[in-house]
């Protein structure tokens, strides 16, 4: 994406209702004014559900489309990325979207205690590399800082075109002794994954797919 490109893209979500943009001093410095308010800006009491590094707004679009009755709040530093799922939220009415920029592990900066109720982690990068395991989306410390956000029954979803990071995140909840309730390694292949997993497809899947690449899904809880 050109340079020129992006910065409209930047300036269109400046006048978005549904792009939220905060500093990350305010939300370091817990000024974030949503923070246990996002009913109000949805203007309702219905259910939250975050995705986590939204890309370009597929995923988090494609559940509010079908689930009219939970409010989506899509989190990804790249606007330049979810501009279009912003963009197309807007297009179609969708009053139960918003996109917050800013990063992953202020998560528990930005929503109360108890606030949220699900939360998908749709194609993360993996960091395969050793190095890179504190980056990892279901590493020990991103699932406290959930657990911190979630109603005690809240859901978590990963859906993934890693084989390494499927095994990994089992790895992990196993070892911490936390509920999975489905796993599946290969949900176009295998029966039983939800309708969500199998009916909303982003742009990145649809090329994994294209590469037969299986693609992966776990639902479990932090709590």
């Amino acid at each position: 994406m050109g340079s020129k490109n992006k910065l409209k893209r930047f300036k269109e979500n400046e006048t978005f209702k549904n792009v939220i943009q905060p500093e990350r001093k305010a939300i370091e410095a817990g000024s974030l004014v949503l923070k246990g308010k996002w009913a109000e800006h949805f203007e309702n009491d219905n259910p939250i559900v975050l995705e986590l590094g939204c890309g370009k707004g597929e995923y988090t679009v494609g559940l509010a489309e079908r689930n009219p009755d939970k409010n989506f709040v899509g989190i990804d530093i790249k606007g330049a990325r979810f501009w279009r799922g912003a963009k197309t939220a807007l297009e179609e009415n969708l009053k139960n979207v918003a996109f917050l920029r800013t990063q992953i592990e202020l998560v528990d900066s930005m929503f109360a205690e108890n606030e949220v109720s699900e939360i998908w982690i749709t194609f993360p990068d993996p960091q395969i590399k050793y190095k890179r395991t504190k980056h990892r989306m279901t590493n020990q410390d991103f699932l406290d800082k959930y657990k911190k956000v979630l109603k005690p029954n809240g859901l978590m979803h990963l859906k993934t075109d890693s084989e390494f990071m499927h095994g990994y995140t089992l790895g992990v909840l196993h070892g911490l002794g936390l509920e999975v309730i489905y796993a599946n390694h290969d949900v176009y292949k295998n029966e039983g994954s939800p309708e969500e997993v199998l009916k909303i497809q982003t742009f990145y899947e649809n090329q994994y797919l294209q590469k037969e690449k299986p693609i992966t899904y776990i639902q479990f809880r932090v709590h």
